[in-house]
This record gives C-alpha cells, structure tokens and sequence, in this order.
C-alpha cells in the first residue's frame, strides 16, 4: 500500500458522511461534485448492505434549519443513524462511538465536509480510537482560507488532507484513500 490506496478488507466497514449540509457547503471547492460522488458512494454502500451514519452539525446550524438540512441530492434513509454534533471532532460529546459499535465497526469510510476541520479531525480521532479508516479522496471539500495572511485554496487543503492521510500510521492498523469509485465496501 504504498499509494496510499484501499483496495480490499477484512473488516466490518461503515460509510460516515460529515456535515455535507446545506449551510456547510457554501463556497466549498467543488462542493456539486463531492456532494454528487457522496451520494453515489452511499448508493453503494446500500447495495452491498454496509451502514451509513450520517454526523450533522448543529452548533452552526440549528437542527431543521435550512442550512442544517443535507444538500440534494443526499437523503438519509429511514434507518440510517444521525449524529448530532457540536465539535469538529464527531466523536467529542456526541453517540457516534455508540452508533458504530452497534454496527461492530472496525472500518470507517469516510466523506464531507471541511477537510481541514471536521473530516481531518474525526479521520484522526477514528484512527486514534483503533478502527481502519479509508478517506474518500473525491467526496470531501472545504472553502478557502487566510492564516496570518497567507491564502490556501480550498482544492490545496483537500490535497493536503489527501497526502497527510494518505501516509497516517498506527500500529496494527490500516489506513488509507480512494476515490468514491474504488473504495472497497465489502462487509465482514
């Protein structure tokens, strides 16, 4: 795995999509074409019968608002689980280590938004916390952004977090990316 890429598992897997919202989207790069991606990945999953978990943000954007809603064409299905989260990191004072222990996940693919907040701290936090984690490396986006006056377009921090996750290492565990097309969904 020298790429970086995800090709099989062993592993139970579960798809978490993040904070791909209405509100959340606005000025993301290329934000049609990874909510587009996302939804065909999770019409994958669904096929294979692997599990979808959907983490929305309400700090920003109160729960039923419109900005809190999720972005067309991106519907959770009735028995889909929804994390309700304040923080970047999903895990942080939310039921989502709950969620994927009643899946028995022990792998996590995972598409969203902002790469740089949310995805890169919950794909850290999951890593951290013992499960595999692929990055869906098409289907996650972020806006623009100045630090101490130095610009970053949101495509240079979607490959940032593309490379940074594609070298991520923890003992005895698998980590890696692929595109929403080539991403194993293999169950157990």
């Amino acid at each position: 795995m020298q790429d970086g890429s995800v090709t099989e598992t062993q592993s139970q897997t579960v798809v978490v999509v993040i904070d791909l919202q209405q509100g959340v989207l606005e000025d993301c790069a290329d934000a049609s074409g990874v909510v587009e991606r996302t939804a065909i990945l999770v019409e994958r999953a669904r096929a294979s019968g692997v599990a979808v978990v959907w983490v929305q943000d309400e700090d920003d954007f109160p729960r039923d608002s419109p900005g809190w809603q999720l972005a067309a064409p991106l519907s959770r299905a009735d028995a889909e689980p929804i994390v309700h989260k304040r923080y970047r990191d999903s895990f942080a004072g939310t039921d989502l280590a709950d969620v994927l222990a009643r899946f028995g996940a022990t792998r996590l693919v995972v598409a969203g938004a902002q790469s740089d907040y949310c995805i890169r701290t919950t794909t850290q936090r999951a890593a951290a916390e013992g499960f595999d984690v692929t990055l869906v490396s098409d289907a996650h986006t972020t806006t623009n952004a100045t630090w101490n006056g130095v610009e970053i377009g949101g495509e240079q921090i979607v490959a940032h977090t593309n490379m940074y996750f594609s070298g991520l290492r923890y003992p005895g565990h698998v980590f890696g990316i692929a595109s929403h097309d080539e991403v194993a969904l293999q169950i157990g």
